[in-house]
């Protein structure tokens, strides 16, 4: 499991859908689908119906990889923050019962608005 109390930040850059991981598809249960996807130069984050599943690829070859599973069922608040005029990136905080903060600095363009209103749905349901 990724250590969140040492390294609670992901920065992150925003990418298609269709660039995630090919093995996150194998992690999806029935009904769940991704709706945001961001990168690392070599770990992933993608933001499902369900939760949040971050690949962290581990060692020099890349063939380890680490997958950790965030439900939203376990997440207590969560907040995000617009980039504004000398900070271009924006932050999403999830707040979880048992690991405490997680921080997702996104770099480019991201549009919060539709983010928020999707996680909204799932976080509060």
């Amino acid at each position: 499991m990724i250590d969140f109390k040492s390294s609670p930040i992901f920065k992150l850059k925003p990418i298609e859908i269709s660039e995630a991981r090919d093995d996150f598809n194998k992690f999806l249960i029935e009904g769940e689908a991704i709706f945001a996807g961001f990168k690392t130069i070599r770990d992933q984050v993608v933001f499902t119906n369900k939760r949040i599943i971050a690949a962290n690829v581990q060692g020099i070859t890349g063939s380890k990889v680490d997958y950790t599973s965030l439900p939203y069922s376990k997440i207590q608040a969560f907040s995000v923050e617009s980039s504004g005029t000398f900070d271009l990136d924006c932050e999403i905080v999830v707040y979880l019962s048992e690991v405490g903060e997680v921080k997702f600095e996104i770099k480019g363009s991201f549009d919060l608005i539709q983010f928020n209103q999707h996680i909204s749905k799932y976080v509060l349901a």
